[in-house]
Formats: structure tokens, sequence, C-alpha cells
């Protein structure tokens, strides 16, 4: 079974080129390196819009109104851009999410950079729901796991879509499906290791790849990832 596995695997790995995205977002660099986008990304994603077209354009109009102008260009400043965030989201659970971490982080010390990585490196997923991060009202766990995966940790969300992709593989491979979110974290963990990718790269993979009529390819959005 495992070397069925690895060969499921390898096919939807071979249909997309995700090392070098995932790479970005361990060393914290993806939208250009602002830990601000980074977080309003997070806050907005947990919404479960469409995140190519409903989350990505929204992170951008803030970045171009708020964040390449300096106003909202620090943690700092994100924790009190509340009224900002609203002129460009609606949803005002997810807002007040994107300043309460921003302030949470704040007390890791440090850079934005050295704040997230400070508080990714800390962070454990069996205590998620007591984490300083994860405790904020509109934070679940795939919030939680997406900002430490940004923050430097090589991990993976357990969203419906890497569920639906990695659970498929598994049934595929004959092998159980995983419904629980931390035995399915472990799981993908236990699969990379067998596979030889990084649990990230599992996870990405699962996000860039979409299957019709038997034929693996990559989304048509995948190149907005060199931007952000």
């Amino acid at each position: 079974m495992r070397g069925r596995l690895k060969e499921i695997v390898d096919k939807y790995m071979s249909a997309v080129n995700v090392s070098k995205y995932c790479t970005k977002c361990l060393d914290t660099r993806r939208w250009n390196g602002s830990v601000v986008l980074m977080v309003v990304d997070a806050a907005f994603t947990s919404v479960g819009l469409n995140y190519f077209t409903a989350v990505v354009p929204k992170v951008r109009e803030f970045r171009d109104r708020y964040v390449l102008n300096g106003e909202v260009s620090t943690l700092a400043k994100l924790a009190e851009a509340e009224e900002k965030l609203l002129s460009i989201w609606r949803n005002r659970r997810s807002v007040k999410a994107a300043t309460q971490i921003a302030k949470a982080l704040l007390e890791f010390g440090g850079d934005d950079r050295a704040a997230i990585r400070n508080w990714a490196e800390k962070a454990k997923l069996e205590e998620w729901r007591s984490d300083a991060i994860g405790r904020i009202k509109g934070v679940g766990i795939n919030t939680f796991q997406y900002l430490r995966m940004m923050g430097g940790v090589d991990t993976v969300m357990p969203d419906k879509i890497v569920k639906r992709v990695i659970n498929g593989i598994l049934v595929r491979a004959g092998e159980e499906p995983v419904k629980g979110d931390i035995p399915f974290i472990r799981r993908v963990h236990e699969i990379a290791k067998l596979t030889g990718y990084r649990p990230i790269e599992l996870c990405w993979m699962t996000w860039l790849v979409e299957e019709k009529d038997g034929v693996i390819k990559a989304k048509k959005y995948i190149s907005l990832l060199d931007e952000i």
C-alpha cells in the first residue's frame, strides 16, 4: 500500500510545482514579506470564500490603499486599523480577528517578521484552542495552522479542500480516510515522510490542482502566487 500511496501522490505532485511557493511561505516572505498582509490574508480566508477570486483581490486592495503608502505598514498599525479594514471587507468578525491577531503577535517581540516566527515556533497544535492566537474569536484551527505555516512551521491546514484531496488519495491507495482535524494533520505528516515531500507541499498541492476526467492539472490561478 505504501508504494501505491507514493505513486498516487507523485502523480498529483507532478502536476504542479509548489516547492518555491512553500519555501517562500516558510521563509515568511509571502506578500513581499509584509506580515500585515499575511495576517489580513489569513483573517479574510477564514470566512471560507474562494481564495483566488474573493480573498486575494481584497487583500490587494487593502495593500494598495493602506499598506504601500505606509498607513498600515506594521502590526502595531494593523491592530488599530479596524475601520480601514471594514472599508475593504465587510465581515466584521474576520476584521476583528485581524486586528486582534496583530495585537497578540506584538507580544512576541522583535519586528513583525520576528514576532510571527517567534509565536509560530512556540505555538503547539494540541493546545491551539488556548493559544494566544487560537483563542481569538474567529480564529479556528485552519487560520491557526495557516499562520503557523507563514511563520515558518512546516505543517498543513485541515481545511475541506485539503481533506477532500488527501482523503481521496488515501482511499485510492486502499487506506482509510481521516476525519478529525488533529488526527488528519498527523496523518499528512506521516504521508509526507513516506512519500518524500514536505507536509506544506502536500497542503499547497491540494489547493493548486484540479482533476477532470482523470486528468490532473494546475489551476489557472497559480500564476498569482508569484505576486503573493
